[in-house]
């Protein structure tokens, strides 16, 4: 018997041993790779990479916070993120677990800056609030507020504040500095630039804040609506929002927009 026929009839004859034994034999299967893990599974920090990281740097650039997307969690995404935890008044850590990913995903909706209308709002308009005759301000052709005579000064400082920066750029950020005066103002610091000017609050929030606002429900002159990634306000009947400016071309609206999803409060007294 050749050599080569000797061989492969001994290795028969051990793998037919095997079976018989009951052993396992390891056979090589074409099995589809494991998912990647999506952006929001799992925690991330810094030093991290894959596809869950690219998720993450595209949900901060469209939320506008500008960062390369390359899959890696190095410095330039952790400035990023605690950015974002910053101004949604989060744990400063730039650790993003699943629960900081759900509340920057609610702010990436917005779009870029925040400056996007979201979703049914307005075009899913909600009936306009009702006001007391006498206490509805009107809009001006320009686009600005004009109070009702009868509004206590509080609230006839907020319209006026909220003339001065009507028309003023977005600015992502803008607004939140220890000055109110701003290059431009974000939805949050637009609120925040008129509460302060009429005394009806200390220091600028982000919009995450006016959530514990005040008091809850609407308000006589003045109601807030936000959530962690936008707010805005009605005041004597006309809204004050950034995304008015897409309509309007100032803060400044007549037409009321959906409140779904918002936490509805106004400041103590108004």
């Amino acid at each position: 018997m050749e050599p080569k026929a000797r061989c492969r009839r001994v290795r028969a004859r051990r793998l037919l041993a095997t079976f018989a034994a009951g052993a396992v034999v390891s056979v090589p299967l074409s099995i589809p790779a494991l998912a990647q893990a999506r952006f929001g599974d799992e925690t991330l920090r810094r030093g991290d990479s894959g596809g869950d990281v690219r998720g993450l740097q595209r949900a901060l650039n469209d939320a506008g916070y500008q960062t390369e997307v390359d899959g890696q969690f190095g410095p330039r995404t952790l400035k990023r993120v605690k950015a974002f935890e910053g101004n949604e008044q989060l744990r400063v850590d730039g650790v993003v677990t699943p629960a900081d990913a759900r509340a920057l995903r609610a702010a990436a909706s917005y779009g870029p800056g925040g400056e996007e209308v979201p979703p049914g709002s307005d075009e899913d308009i909600t009936p306009p609030v009702e006001q007391t005759p006498g206490t509805e301000a009107k809009l001006t052709p320009d686009g600005l507020a004009v109070a009702p005579a009868g509004a206590p000064e509080a609230v006839q400082e907020v319209i006026e504040a909220g003339n001065e920066i009507a028309e003023a750029p977005y600015k992502y950020g803008g607004g939140h500095g220890e000055s109110l005066k701003d290059s431009g103002y974000d939805c949050s610091g637009s609120m925040s630039y008129v509460l302060r000017k009429a005394g009806l609050l200390e220091i600028s929030m982000a919009s995450g804040g006016f959530t514990s606002y005040g008091d809850s429900g609407r308000g006589k002159w003045i109601t807030t609506y936000a959530n962690s990634g936008h707010g805005y306000l009605v005041v004597a009947g006309l809204r004050f929002d950034t995304s008015a400016r897409k309509r309007t071309g100032t803060r400044w609206s007549d037409r009321m927009r959906s409140a779904n999803g918002y936490v509805v409060r106004h400041p103590e007294g108004f």
